[in-house]
């Protein structure tokens, strides 16, 4: 069976992914507006009407800018813990179809089993999600401050991880951008992952099973493509693990379509 992912953006400005398997078809997140993510969605000859359900990681804008002109408009299912819908309803003043979960429950959607697990990050009840798809276990891991062995458990085995990889240190503490408050939101344990910690916790989950890593979730201030890539690539390099192949993702272009 043949399952696709398309990472359709990811940075600070704006997250989204589409998932298909023969039965299933799922968006995580959706924070770019409804134009972005339908002309998105259509580069692959896709369109927002044949989508199952939208997961949701947590509530921050740019996870959730799109939901009234997606899940509201077409009536589609929101999966997400109650916190979290509490906030996006809140948020956007209006009602979902929330199909609730509590946060490390699993659960079915089609033929794809989503497991859920806590991320350490500002939000009110923050997960991560790894898809068990007939093709493989496909993982989400952004917006967290650190790599909690809960996570690395949690992820380990998974055939593609898409991790985040917000920011370098020293673009960040150096970018006049961003206030001294903010960055030491963000340089908090329950911030955004360095290049140089995200290697990290590559290093603790990657097996012979993970075959595609993908580059989240990067600042378009505090960080570059080149950055990231060096950092991992090195880490890759020092573990032997040339078998994984890396994308880094960008805010403003959908990645090459997965299929497994």
């Amino acid at each position: 069976m043949a399952v696709q992912l398309t990472i359709l953006g990811s940075g600070s400005g704006g997250n989204c992914a589409y998932v298909e398997t023969d039965q299933t078809r799922l968006l995580i997140d959706a924070g770019f507006s409804p134009r972005q993510i339908r002309l998105r969605l259509a580069r692959i000859g896709r369109v927002p009407e044949n989508v199952h359900g939208i997961l949701l990681t947590h509530e921050h804008t740019d996870h959730i800018a799109g939901l009234a002109g997606l899940a509201g408009k077409l009536g589609l299912p929101v999966y997400c813990n109650r916190a979290t819908a509490e906030e996006v309803q809140r948020y956007h003043q209006m009602a979902f179809d929330c199909r609730l979960f509590t946060t490390g429950a699993t659960f079915e959607i089609g033929d794809v089993v989503v497991e859920t697990f806590s991320l350490p990050h500002d939000a009110q009840d923050p997960v991560g999600f790894v898809l068990h798809t007939p093709a493989g276990r496909i993982a989400f891991a952004t917006d967290l401050g650190h790599f909690t062995r809960l996570v690395a458990e949690r992820v380990r085995r998974s055939r593609v991880l898409v991790l985040e990889t917000n920011h370098d240190v020293r673009l960040l503490q150096e970018c006049p951008h961003r206030p001294w408050s903010l960055k030491q939101r963000i340089l908090s344990r329950h911030g955004h992952l360095s290049n140089e910690a995200a290697a990290e916790g590559f290093e603790q989950v990657v097996t012979e099973d993970l075959q595609h890593l993908y580059l989240a979730h990067l600042s378009r201030d505090c960080n570059r493509p080149e950055l990231a890539l060096a950092a991992l690539q090195e880490r890759i390099d020092r573990v032997g693990a040339r078998h994984v192949q890396v994308v880094v993702t960008s805010q403003d272009e959908p990645s090459p379509p997965l299929r497994l």
